[in-house]
């Protein structure tokens, strides 16, 4: 019974199996076809779409050639017109110029009969002159005759008789008015220099050639000087100064014709005793130092100066140089506070003429500024003012101011002579100068100059009040036997050159220095 019942079950469940994959070939048979169909639409809906893209595309391209011909003939036809329009103006102008060329023919005949009639009418006129002439001719013969006097004898009788009257009454006209104009000139110039000294309280500064430096303590001396004195020469090699220490306590003189050198030592030497540490290295660093505060304070003294003269616009460069004024004497006189005294008296004076002040004022501030650079450049100091003056742009009324006031060049304006009257009433007061003060630092200058002229000389200083010339070499181009040789010129040339009393002493020094740094 088991038996029969597997049987029934197997045949059961293969009758099943066989009936579903019969079942499943039919749905597979039947997808196919769908799928075949469904392939088929697309198909045909593809081709419908291409067909409608083709012709949507042909339609388009039929537009732009369409669109392309219209702008063509609208272009075509732009142009036709501005063709025309062209054309008709070169018809106009044409027309236009066959109109003037017309004209000028017509009125070169015109002008061409009127040459001929002025042709006529000139010779016409000749003819006439010609006979006018004869007849004057005729008349003054006659004329001649009777007077028994020549044209010209007449001529020169009647010029003599008028030229004496003329001379006689010019004469007593000229004497009257020189006389008027003398006694006004007189009288004006009085006054307007009065005002103007009225107007000025100047200070009176004297010139001195040492400074002293007070020190903290004796034992500051022997600092000073160092071992075997190299500290002392180290300080007066780089400043050029005369470091003179004496039996006077706690005090330290520096000597120097040059005021500005004088100061650098002043100023180094002050800070090396507040910091306390001398010796040949500090020394140049510290003087370095100084000679920058130094031109600061040159500096600074030039724009003193232009404010409280009331000017402005000067350039930078001559702010300097007239800061440098401040370290410059002439006569005993200081420039800087001559120049500031003689600015306000001619801007005094031209105030009183009716002239512009503040040019005047600017004119005699700078009057002397040639000064600055007299040591350094051959040359009146008025004319080397002038071209420093136009060099650095001021107004050709300024420069011919400048250069005028010696009156080594001529007066373009009346500028000129009140800057030379302003600069003659600051340096004729009482005690504004002294001339042997001026001859002193000349001569100093001429030694140095002097010395500076040979090759290989890097710097030179006057000390000693001008007793000892201090020449320092450069050692690659002077030998040690050279040194000699040059001390031997340098004094030859002093002795050939200059006038001086008593001798001088000429030291050549030089000197070789190797450094090198540690790491």
């Amino acid at each position: 019974m088991a038996l029969i019942t597997a049987i029934l079950g197997f045949i059961v469940g293969g009758a099943v199996f066989f009936i579903w994959g019969i079942t499943k070939q039919r749905k597979d048979a039947v997808n196919l076809q769908a799928a075949r169909a469904q392939a088929e639409e697309i198909t045909k809906e593809a081709q419908t779409r291409s067909q409608l893209v083709v012709k949507e595309a042909e339609l388009k391209a039929k537009d732009i050639v369409v669109g392309a011909k219209a702008d063509a003939e609208r272009e075509m036809r732009d142009r036709r017109r501005e063709i025309a329009a062209i054309e008709q103006k070169l018809e106009a102008r044409e027309e236009t110029f066959e109109k003037r060329q017309e004209a000028f023919e017509r009125r070169e005949a015109d002008l061409n009969r009127r040459d001929q009639s002025l042709r006529s009418r000139e010779k016409t006129l000749t003819d006439k002159e010609e006979v006018l002439q004869a007849h004057i001719d005729e008349a003054r013969t006659k004329l001649e005759a009777v007077a028994g006097l020549t044209r010209e004898e007449a001529k020169h009788s009647l010029m003599d008789e008028m030229i004496g009257q003329a001379r006689t009454d010019a004469a007593k006209h000229i004497r009257i008015v020189e006389e008027e104009a003398r006694e006004e000139a007189d009288r004006r110039a009085k006054r307007v220099i009065a005002i103007a000294i009225e107007r000025l309280a100047g200070e009176f500064v004297a010139e001195r050639t040492v400074s002293v430096l007070a020190l903290p303590n004796d034992e500051m001396k022997g600092r000073i000087i160092g071992r075997e004195g190299r500290n002392i020469r180290a300080i007066e090699a780089a400043t050029g100064v005369d470091i003179i220490i004496d039996d006077t306590p706690e005090a330290v003189v520096i000597s120097c014709h040059n005021p500005i050198r004088r100061e650098i030592a002043r100023v180094a030497l002050q800070q090396l005793i507040s910091d306390g540490r001398i010796h040949p290295g500090r020394i140049e660093e510290v003087v370095r130092k100084a000679e920058q505060q130094v031109e600061e304070s040159i500096r600074e003294a030039g724009q003193r100066a232009i404010i409280e003269v009331g000017v402005h616009g000067i350039h930078p460069e001559l702010v300097k140089l007239l800061g440098m004024l401040k370290y410059r004497y002439s006569y005993a006189q200081n420039v800087l506070m001559h120049s500031i005294e003689a600015a306000f008296i001619c801007g005094a004076m031209a105030a009183e003429l009716g002239l512009n002040e503040k040019q005047a004022r600017r004119a005699a501030l700078l009057h002397d500024i040639g000064k600055a650079l007299t040591h350094e450049v051959e040359g009146s100091h008025a004319l080397i003012g002038g071209e420093i003056a136009r060099k650095y742009g001021e107004s050709a009324k300024i420069v011919n101011a400048i250069a005028a006031h010696h009156e080594e060049v001529k007066a373009e304006t009346i500028l000129a002579p009140l800057v030379d009257a302003a600069d003659a009433l600051s340096g004729a007061r009482p005690g504004a100068r002294r001339e042997v003060l001026e001859s002193y630092v000349k001569r100093l200058e001429d030694l140095e100059t002097i010395a500076k002229s040979f090759k290989g000389v890097e710097k030179c200083f006057a000390v000693q009040a001008g007793r000892e010339m201090r020449v320092i070499v450069e050692p690659t181009q002077i030998s040690d036997e050279d040194t000699s040789m040059l001390a031997r010129d340098v004094a030859r040339k002093i002795e050939t050159d200059m006038t001086y009393p008593g001798q001088i002493r000429v030291t050549v020094i030089r000197e070789t220095r190797a450094t090198e740094l540690a790491k």
